[in-house]
C-alpha cells in the first residue's frame, strides 16, 4: 500500500495510507488528508490510486503543487518522488518498508564511532567538584587545592551555572535560583540581589537568602556598597568594613557587623541592569581575590540568564498581544500593524461588498435576542472567516445583520474585483450548505442579497491613534450599500465600474435598466450575476 510522509525525517513526521481510488489534500475536514497550514487551500491536490498507475492532480490550488520542485497539473507518481503542497512537503513511497531502510543512521555498522557519552544530569556532576566545607584561603567549596586542577574545575561548575539558567524561567524563580547555586558553591551568610527600577532608576531588593542560623534581618545589605557598585558598573571587595574608615558612617554595616562583603554588578552588555551583594559576619571569613573573580563570571552568567528571562517574558507578552490584536482585527490590517506600525490614510482604489440578511428584521422579531446573536455568529464565521479572509478581503464592519469587506486596502492586487466577486458567489452557495445545516436542526433558513461596486476612497485609521477603527471613507462604499438595496432576496448585483473590470473575464451576467438609487443624481447601471450556473466549488484562488 503506497504512502505519503509529511515532513520526512523530522520530529514532525506523520505518516499517511493511501487508499485505493482518489485521496484529496487540503483544509477543508471533508478531504482523506487534512491539513491545517494556511499555505493549504481549502481542497489542494488529489491523488489517484489505481492498481498500475499512481497520478496527482493540482486543484487549482493557490499555491500550486509542486511534484520534485518541478510545478504540475497532473502527473503520475514514482517512488520516493518528492511532493510540495504550499508550503508543506510529502514524499511519496510504495511501500512504507522501503523507506525504512532508506533513512539514515539505521545501520550502525555504517557509522564510525570514535566515542559515545551520555550527558549525566547536571547537578550530580556539580556536586563531585564540590566539598562540604570551604578550602584553603577561598570560600568556593572546591576539593582541589592545586592551582591548576582548581581553575579546571571553576570553569567545569560555570558550565553546569551555565546549564542550569539556561533555560527560560519566570523572573523571580531565576533570581532565587542563582542564590541558591551561590549557596551551594561558596560559604556565604547571607545574599541579596538588587535590581535597577527602570522608571525610577533606583535599585530594589528582589531575591534575599540567608544561612541558616543567622537572624534575617530587613536590610541585609550595605546601601553604600550596592550605590557604588551600580554607579561605577565596578565590583568590590571589603576585608573587614567594621574597621575601614570609609565606611564608618553606614548604619548597616556597623549595626550587622559585617566584617566581609562583596559587591558585583549584573552587566549583560554596557548597562548595569542590578547587582549581587553577598557578606560574612564572620572575622575568620576574608573573601579573596580568587572569590571575588569567580563571583563576578558568575554574575556574568546570572546576567545574561536574567536578560534573556526578560526577553522571554516580553516575548510572551507581546505574543499575547498579537494573539489578541489578530483576533479583534481582519488578517490584513494586522499584517500592515506589524509592518509599519499604524495606519495612515491613503488614497486607493478597491472593490467593495456589502452583504445583508433579507427581511432579518421580520425574522428576529420571531427569535429570542440569543437565538438572534447564536445565529448571526455562525452566520458571519462562515462569510468572514471561509470567505472573505482566505479571499484576502479586508472586513471593515459588521452594521447588524450586515458586512461590508473591501478589497484593494491596506493591499492593493490586479485582480482585487475578481476576488471580491468570487467571494459573493462562495457567500451564496455556503448560504445554501447553511441552510440545509438549520434545516435538519429545526432552524429557519435565510437568504442573502449582496452589492458589489468598484471606486476611490480614502482607508485608513480612522478615530484616534489609542483607538483603531480600519476604514475605507467615500462614495464607493456608500454606493455600495445602495446597490445591495436594490438587490433582492438570493441576488449579487455589480456596478459598471466592477463589470469595467472584467474585459477577459466570462461571467453570466444580465444587463438591468438603469436603477436611480438615493444620493445620486443619475442612474446607476447595474448588472445581476447568475451565480447558480456557476459551480458550488472550493476557492477560485
Amino acid at each position: 500500500m503506497p504512502y505519503l510522509i509529511s515532513e520526512p525525517e523530522t520530529p514532525d513526521e506523520k505518516i499517511y495510507e493511501l487508499r485505493l481510488g482518489t485521496n484529496t489534500i487540503g483544509r477543508e475536514a471533508d478531504n482523506s488528508i487534512v491539513l491545517t497550514d494556511s499555505s493549504i487551500s481549502r481542497h489542494h491536490a488529489e491523488i489517484a490510486i489505481a492498481s498500475e498507475r499512481m497520478t496527482i492532480r493540482d486543484l487549482q490550488s493557490k499555491n500550486s503543487t509542486f511534484v520534485n520542485e518541478v510545478k504540475i497539473e497532473q502527473c503520475e507518481l514514482k517512488d520516493g518522488d518528492w511532493i510540495r503542497c504550499g508550503g508543506v512537503i510529502f514524499q511519496f513511497v510504495k511501500e512504507l518498508g522501503s523507506y525504512r531502510q532508506q533513512l539514515p543512521c539505521d545501520d550502525d555498522s555504517q557509522i564510525s564511532i570514535v566515542k559515545q557519552v551520555s550527558p549525566q544530569p547536571t547537578r550530580i556532576a556539580m556536586q563531585d567538584l564540590l566539598a562540604d566545607t570551604k578550602t584553603g584561603g577561598s570560600l568556593l567549596r572546591l576539593h582541589k587545592q592545586n592551582a591548576d586542577q582548581r581553575a579546571v574545575d571553576k570553569l567545569k561548575i560555570l558550565l553546569e551555572v551555565s546549564k542550569e539558567l539556561s533555560s527560560p524561567e519566570e523572573p523571580n524563580r531565576l533570581l532565587e535560583k542563582i542564590l541558591d547555586l551561590l549557596f551551594e558553591i561558596m560559604k556565604v551568610d547571607r545574599a541579596v540581589i538588587l535590581m535597577v527600577n527602570e522608571l525610577s532608576g533606583y535599585l530594589e531588593r528582589k531575591a534575599v537568602k540567608v544561612h541558616s542560623g543567622h537572624p534575617p534581618n530587613y536590610q541585609p545589605h550595605s546601601k553604600r556598597n550596592t550605590n557604588l557598585v551600580r554607579n561605577t558598573g565596578d565590583a568590590i571587595l571589603i576585608a573587614d568594613a567594621c574597621i575601614d574608615e570609609r565606611f564608618s558612617d553606614s548604619d548597616s554595616i556597623l549595626g550587622q557587623a559585617i566584617h566581609a562583603s562583596m559587591c558585583v554588578p549584573f552587566k549583560p552588555r554596557d548597562e548595569v541592569i542590578g547587582v549581587l551583594y553577598v557578606d560574612n559576619l564572620s572575622r575568620s571569613d576574608i573573601y579573596s581575590d580568587e572569590d571575588l573573580e569567580f563571583l563576578m563570571v558568575l554574575a556574568n552568567q546570572a546576567a545574561i540568564a536574567i536578560e534573556n528571562s526578560r526577553l522571554y517574558e516580553k516575548m510572551q507578552t507581546e505574543a499575547v498581544m498579537r494573539d489578541k490584536l489578530e483576533r479583534f482585527f481582519p488578517p490584513t490590517v494586522s499584517r500592515k500593524l506589524k509592518e509599519e506600525g499604524n495606519l495612515e490614510i491613503v488614497e486607493a482604489e478597491i472593490t467593495a461588498l456589502f452583504a445583508d440578511i433579507s427581511d432579518f428584521t421580520k425574522m428576529s422579531s420571531t427569535m429570542e435576542p440569543r437565538q438572534v446573536i447564536e445565529m448571526l455568529n455562525e452566520y458571519f464565521k462562515v462569510m468572514v472567516e471561509e470567505i472573505v479572509f482566505p479571499y484576502e478581503g479586508t472586513l471593515e464592519k459588521y452594521i447588524g445583520d450586515a458586512l461590508l469587506a473591501v478589497w484593494g486596502a491596506p493591499y492593493q492586487k490586479d485582480d482585487d474585483a475578481w476576488r471580491a466577486v468570487w467571494a459573493a458567489i462562495e457567500m451564496q452557495w455556503a448560504v445554501c450548505r447553511l441552510n440545509e445545516e438549520w434545516g435538519q436542526r429545526g432552524k429557519q433558513p435565510i437568504q442573502i442579497h449582496i452589492g458589489i461596486n468598484t471606486g476611490k476612497v480614502a482607508a485608513g485609521n480612522i478615530g484616534s491613534e489609542k483607538l483603531i477603527q480600519y476604514a475605507a471613507i467615500g462614495d464607493t462604499t456608500n454606493v455600495t450599500s445602495r446597490i445591495c438595496g436594490v438587490a433582492k432576496a438570493g441576488e449579487i448585483l455589480i456596478s459598471q465600474s466592477t463589470f469595467d473590470k472584467f474585459e477577459e473575464q466570462s461571467f453570466p451576467l444580465e444587463k438591468l435598466d438603469p436603477v436611480l438609487v438615493k444620493g445620486k443624481e443619475h442612474p446607476l447601471q447595474l448588472y445581476r450575476l447568475l451565480w447558480e450556473k456557476l459551480p458550488n466549488s472550493a476557492l477560485k484562488l
